[in-house]
């Protein structure tokens, strides 16, 4: 390599890639369709290898008593996960893309696979970020603040009263 090439850009952090795939776990299959389509303007799908194509199975949900105590198993959960590879002429350079959502959709694996594959290319990462991943933060942040809205609005506040005092 010559001294005035550029060496290649850090891998986005790890806790970032998290909450990303996070966003893009949570996304409509519809919303992450389009959102693709806007991003890529008009371009084709970038060509890639499947390390691991959708497959469907089931996940033990596990939860716990009050929310901090025991763990027991709540029951499964079908969740579809896909694994691939970018094709890319180094293949020293190639951006692997991982995705598990719940539920049995194959199509929005595979979309979210892609997604964050394209997004760990620095070439790629903020335009993309700033079309998919901002967006639907911003919309499942609104919805859980409505739902807590909600749910706040049932609150009851008890209090007791002392008799013969």
């Amino acid at each position: 390599m010559s001294a005035t090439s550029a060496s290649p850009a850090p891998a986005p952090a790890s806790s970032e890639r998290r909450a990303w795939m996070a966003v893009l776990a949570r996304t409509p299959r519809a919303d992450l369709e389009a959102a693709m389509e806007r991003a890529l303007h008009g371009l084709p799908t970038p060509a890639y290898d499947w390390l691991r194509p959708p497959e469907i199975g089931l996940a033990m949900v596990r939860g716990r008593v009050g929310g901090s105590g025991d763990p027991f198993n709540l029951g499964e959960a079908t969740v579809t996960r896909a694994t691939l590879r970018l094709r890319v002429p180094d293949d020293a350079l190639a951006t692997v893309g991982v995705a598990c959502h719940l539920g049995r959709d194959r199509r929005r694996a595979e979309l979210a696979a892609l997604a964050d594959a394209l997004l760990q290319m620095p070439e790629l990462h903020a335009a993309l970020h700033r079309q998919l991943v901002e967006p639907f933060a911003a919309q499942q942040a609104a919805r859980r603040a409505e739902r807590q809205r909600n749910a706040a609005a049932t609150r009851v506040e008890f209090f007791t009263m002392v008799r013969g005092e």
